[in-house]
């Protein structure tokens, strides 16, 4: 029993032994690290989440113009810059045969209504030129009781085959009126009309070229309304959480870096966006602030989204916090000058600060080491 009693004891004094020797190596592997120093202080605080992005064109304010049939461009009235209004027209296709279209059209149309003309003559001249009786519809005429009272008395005699003709005659009528109106919106394709009022961005085609037209319409020109941006800002996915519609936001633009441009979080795309393993969300911020002149799509911009603020919160840089699984630390400096590990809690960031919510008090000098 003694024996088992001194081989426990001496276990029991090498584990403390051991313990020990773990702290002071850990104590003097914290102090023997260069810090730089900050004081932990109350200062207000606000909430936000930092994020770069790009200005686009809103949905709606970047069109694609495209002709809807095939033929030789005879005129293209625009170049890159230029500023057209809505219904400005912008390209013109050769459209001489549609023109033709149009006018055999016209010419088959009157044929059909001499058709019908002949038909009601045939059926009964007096009473379709006088009492204006129409035999396709079996409406008797009421301009006229005297004649009213002829008619029903002269309809037994009117043979089926006179009414068929009359009837028929209306119908290709009508069907001859279709493809007037069919040739005349044809022949609209071949006039291009800027769809909205915008800046030229691009032009794909050139006078004298011939287009195809197929399942996809062939691009003219690209028109941009430069009044109608927005910003599409790269949320990460540990801050999406935090991200609401109606937060407000600030961005810069890196041709204007002291100009500072507000907006709101209107929209928060559900799909995420991965790119080199890495996710974020796309949140789109609605500019505010006047910006005619100055944005441009595609400018890369640095936006701060605002959560809200707190009041003489107790604050550090975000860098002096290390977390290890689901604990954070910070590095205090005591009495002695040397530095001790020490469980902290935070509470409210933004882009620099962090705020202490128990761990630390004011005035505490907490060391950021050094890269």
């Amino acid at each position: 029993m003694r024996k088992i009693f001194f081989i426990l004891l001496l276990m029991t004094l090498s584990g403390i032994v051991f313990a020990g020797v773990g702290l002071f190596q850990n104590k003097a592997q914290a102090n023997s690290s260069s810090f730089e120093t900050v004081v932990a202080k109350k200062k207000n605080v606000s909430s936000s989440i930092l994020a770069t992005g790009t200005v686009k064109p809103i949905i709606g304010a970047e069109v694609k113009v495209g002709a809807r049939i095939s033929g030789k461009v005879e005129h293209l009235y625009a170049n890159i810059g230029d500023k057209v209004e809505k219904g400005q027209v912008i390209a013109e296709i050769e459209k001489k045969d549609l023109e033709a279209q149009v006018a055999q059209a016209e010419s088959n149309l009157k044929a059909a209504q001499a058709g019908v003309n002949i038909s009601k003559a045939a059926l009964w001249p007096a009473l379709s030129t006088e009492a204006g009786y129409d035999a396709l519809d079996n409406r008797y005429p009421t301009r006229d009781q005297n004649t009213f009272a002829a008619v029903k008395v002269a309809m037994p005699l009117f043979s089926g085959e006179d009414i068929y003709k009359k009837r028929q005659s209306k119908d290709l009528k009508e069907a001859a009126k279709a493809a007037l109106e069919y040739s005349k919106v044809q022949l609209s394709y071949a006039t291009l009309q800027a769809p909205i009022s915008g800046v030229i961005a691009s032009v794909a085609t050139q006078e004298g070229e011939t287009v195809a037209a197929g399942l996809n319409a062939p691009t003219f020109v690209t028109i941009i309304d430069l009044s109608k941006l927005q910003v599409d800002a790269f949320v990460d996915e540990t801050d999406i959480g935090r991200v609401m519609a109606g937060q407000k936001a600030l961005f810069t633009v890196d041709t204007f870096p002291d100009k500072e441009f507000e907006g709101v979080v209107s929209a928060i795309y559900p799909k995420a966006i991965i790119q080199e393993n890495v996710v974020n969300y796309d949140v789109v911020i609605s500019i505010t602030s006047p910006f005619d002149g100055l944005l441009r799509p595609d400018m890369t911009t640095s936006v701060t989204i605002y959560q809200g603020e707190k009041k003489g919160a107790l604050v550090i840089p975000r860098s002096a916090v290390t977390k290890e699984g689901d604990e954070k630390f910070v590095f205090v400096k005591d009495a002695s000058g040397s530095f001790e590990k020490r469980k902290v809690k935070t509470g409210i960031q933004n882009g620099k600060d962090i705020e202490i919510t128990s761990g630390l008090q004011e005035g505490d000098v907490v060391g950021i080491k050094r890269d």
